[in-house]
């Protein structure tokens, strides 16, 4: 609903007037109007922004966000599963992933889900934050308090980890996480969920990095020329790599070519997203691409959808910090995590395997 409508003029009468003011003030629930402030699920203010026919056929014509759960701190790592027919995600400041259903809502799935210290967390941010599938389906997590990415065990509780170091070096606190059709992990590592963040007198890399974690083990920095590299994604074919530097002095989205070896190659700018500061807070976040190759960019102030091309062919304007998305249910359903709430929309494409 557009709360613009709820606005009456002067020209209304006395009585609907005095109705109105006896309704808000009544402790009945049935006839008290809702407060914004404390609705379960307010309305997001949010428009759609055609700028080329590519777009259109994307995003039917009456394509509209619905939101299906609010109240969070900060959601992050969308991820469908399939399997269970449900949607994950994290609250990185709650320290939690929840699970939605459709039907059923959400409910805590995982808590704690990034910092697992007997100690209270210094920072802001201690939880998982980027979620992804391995080849076997196993849930695998980036987790900012404890430094590391791991795996999920069976029982929901045990975790193996993956990654913790690189070259006796701990990492950064690992931001997104990926695997090729090979079974090789692909991850960045900003310093984010570190209490001083670049600062931070518990770094020990002297870089952020993009790295890869082999079938073999073998663990390896791609590139370090992104300063604070974030989401991350591959294209349909896997030749093409595109990532997000949220640096607030970078603000890009860049995209580097895939060796067959699985090294990276050129890479160069693909978007700048510093343009679009004007919609709202937030930065060049989660990625994803359907199997078309365009790709869905969060950004400030909502998420921009780019043709392979490079051409910014439209936008979901959000006006608040949007983190991440994925693609869910038949494929054609996009989530998107912005601030305190996730919402779906139903598209004409579908997201990339």
């Amino acid at each position: 609903m557009n709360f613009t409508t709820l606005r009456s003029g002067w020209g209304a009468g006395l009585v609907i007037a005095l109705a109105a003011f006896a309704a808000a003030c009544s402790t009945q629930p049935q006839t008290a109007p809702a407060k914004p402030a404390e609705a379960p699920k307010p309305q997001v203010s949010w428009r759609i922004e055609r700028l080329d026919a590519r777009f259109d056929a994307l995003v039917p014509a009456n394509a509209s966000l619905e939101k299906i759960a609010d109240g969070h701190d900060w959601v992050e790592g969308p991820l469908w599963c399939k399997a269970t027919n449900e949607l994950l995600f994290s609250d990185v400041v709650r320290n939690a992933i929840y699970q939605w259903k459709p039907g059923e809502g959400e409910k805590i799935f995982l808590q704690p889900s990034g910092y697992t210290g007997k100690e209270p967390f210094p920072g802001k941010e201690p939880g998982s934050n980027g979620l992804t599938l391995d080849p076997q389906g196993k849930l695998v997590m980036c987790e900012h308090g404890d430094r590391r990415i791991s795996r999920l065990g069976d029982d929901n509780k045990t975790r193996t980890t993956l990654v913790d170091r690189f070259r006796g070096k701990r990492i950064n606190s690992p931001n997104d996480v990926i695997f090729s059709s090979k079974g090789d992990m692909y991850f960045t590592d900003p310093p984010f969920g570190l209490p001083k963040a670049f600062d931070d007198p518990a770094k020990e890399l002297d870089f952020q990095g993009v790295f890869r974690l082999a079938k073999n083990d073998r663990l390896s920095v791609l590139t370090k020329a992104l300063k604070a590299p974030n989401g991350i994604a591959f294209s349909p074919d896997e030749k093409l790599l595109y990532l997000s530097d949220i640096a607030q002095d970078q603000f890009k989205w860049h995209v580097f070519e895939v060796n067959p070896d699985g090294t990276l190659g050129k890479g160069r700018v693909f978007g700048d997203a510093s343009q679009f500061r004007k919609n709202g807070p937030g930065g060049p976040d989660g990625l994803k691409v359907d199997t078309q190759g365009n790709l869905f960019a969060s950004g400030p102030g909502g998420l921009y959808v780019f043709a392979p091309d490079g051409t910014h062919i439209g936008s979901f304007v959000l006006g608040t910090a949007t983190a991440n998305c994925a693609f869910g249910e038949d494929g054609s359903t996009l989530f998107i995590t912005a601030d305190k709430a996730v919402y779906r929309v139903r598209l004409s494409t579908k997201g990339s395997k």
